[in-house]
């Protein structure tokens, strides 16, 4: 496994992953994601931006991370202070066909390295309340559990907010 950046080549294999993660997601009940979200439209931004890591399994993306700056403002109701630079992980997937091994700490760990690279020492991710697996995940990795909230862009749902501290 290879755990690199994403090319604009890489657009059809992430929609792949997408096409087969979503329904899996909303057969759990989490409906954080759907036929509109995400798309090739925001990866391509994400590629653009240098933001999107793949991990590559001879040629097949397996799973994916968006490893941005970017805090959505309703951070702040967990008591965030969202004027801290901080490495965020969003549109974070790995496939159903190589769950398991590792793949979704790999990613994590990318978004960390890139953390310290940038000298930034705070990493934050949220998840929707229906994704038992990553609520498993992220205390594992050293993420700290900091409230729930909701996001304007996806109504009607609610989200996990975790934090790691690095130094």
């Amino acid at each position: 496994m290879t755990i690199r950046l994403a090319s604009l080549t890489d657009i059809s294999g992430i929609m792949q992953l997408i096409a087969e993660v979503v329904p899996a997601m909303n057969a759990q009940g989490n409906f954080q994601w759907d036929s509109t979200y995400p798309n090739a439209e925001v990866f391509e931004k994400d590629i653009g931006l240098k933001q999107l890591w793949v991990a590559d399994f001879d040629g097949v993306i397996a799973g994916i991370a968006a490893v941005t700056t970017d805090q959505e403002p309703e951070y702040a109701a967990v008591g965030w202070d969202i004027t801290e630079t901080a490495i965020v992980t969003h549109r974070l997937a790995v496939s159903k066909s190589y769950r398991g091994k590792g793949i979704a700490a790999a990613l994590l760990m990318q978004a960390e390295q890139e953390a310290v690279k940038q000298g930034i020492n705070v990493l934050r991710i949220d998840t929707n309340t229906a994704n038992q697996a990553t609520q498993k995940l992220f205390p594992k990795l050293g993420y700290v559990f900091a409230g729930e909230i909701g996001l304007g862009f996806r109504p009607n749902l609610r989200f996990y907010c975790y934090e790691k501290r690095i130094s």
